[in-house]
């Protein structure tokens, strides 16, 4: 099936895993955002759908996709191996590469919690990935590949959620692309609090965008 130019997301089979998608491509589309959820969540996440909306808004096409099938999914072992998850989002990049209407879009990874190490693992064997943005996330899950990744990539953290400060900060030490880190004053680690959301929403937008409009153009390796 084709993909259609419609901001409005549709539901897709992806790749040769027959992942389930959500979809959605806004004329004139300045790059695609592929998700990389949480172990227990998937393309209908209510959180990442909000994210996802605001970055149709923006000119991003959007793909949220769930990266363990339904049998697999009954398998605790399977939601935390960031190695088959990272192996089934280069699966759902090369599907998009495969499709003539969104091929030539650069691609960004938006990772949250064990998807980052995901994400991570997946852009560090693809060098073409565009950026990188992480809520939230276990990029320690990544730690022996984070200095091959060459994606541009933004660590987005919760002031309140201390523990992925920690994890965050280590694993921004490892990297070696340009990178941020960037703390939200008075988040969490969900990102519940009264406008921390639309913060994210407006760091990883920023971020995106810069690197879409840079894609194929050398970067300087960014500071804390």
């Amino acid at each position: 099936m084709p993909v259609r130019i419609d901001t409005a997301p549709y539901e897709a089979i992806i790749g040769r895993y027959h992942l389930g998608g959500l979809i959605g491509v806004p004329p004139a589309a300045s790059g695609i955002i592929i998700f990389a959820h949480a172990s227990g969540s998937g393309r209908f996440s209510p959180r990442n759908n909000q994210i996802a909306a605001a970055m149709r808004r923006s000119g991003m096409a959007t793909l949220l996709i769930d990266l363990l099938t339904g049998q697999e999914e009954t398998s605790r072992a399977n939601m935390f191996d960031v190695h088959l998850l990272a192996s089934r989002l280069a699966s759902a990049t090369q599907w998009v590469r495969e499709q003539p209407e969104i091929a030539q879009l650069p691609i960004g990874y938006f990772g949250a919690s064990t998807g980052v190490g995901a994400a991570l693992i997946a852009a560090a064997k693809d060098q073409h990935i565009a950026a990188i943005v992480s809520r939230s996330g276990r990029p320690d899950l990544a730690l022996n590949t984070l200095a091959l990744v060459r994606a541009p990539t933004l660590l987005l953290v919760g002031s309140l959620d201390g523990p992925a400060i920690d994890v965050n900060h280590q694993a921004f030490t490892r990297l070696r692309c340009p990178k941020k880190i960037q703390v939200i004053a008075g988040a969490g680690h969900l990102f519940e609090e009264p406008g921390t959301l639309d913060q994210l929403v407006a760091n990883a937008i920023g971020w995106f965008s810069t690197c879409f409009a840079r894609h194929g153009q050398p970067m300087a390796a960014g500071r804390r």
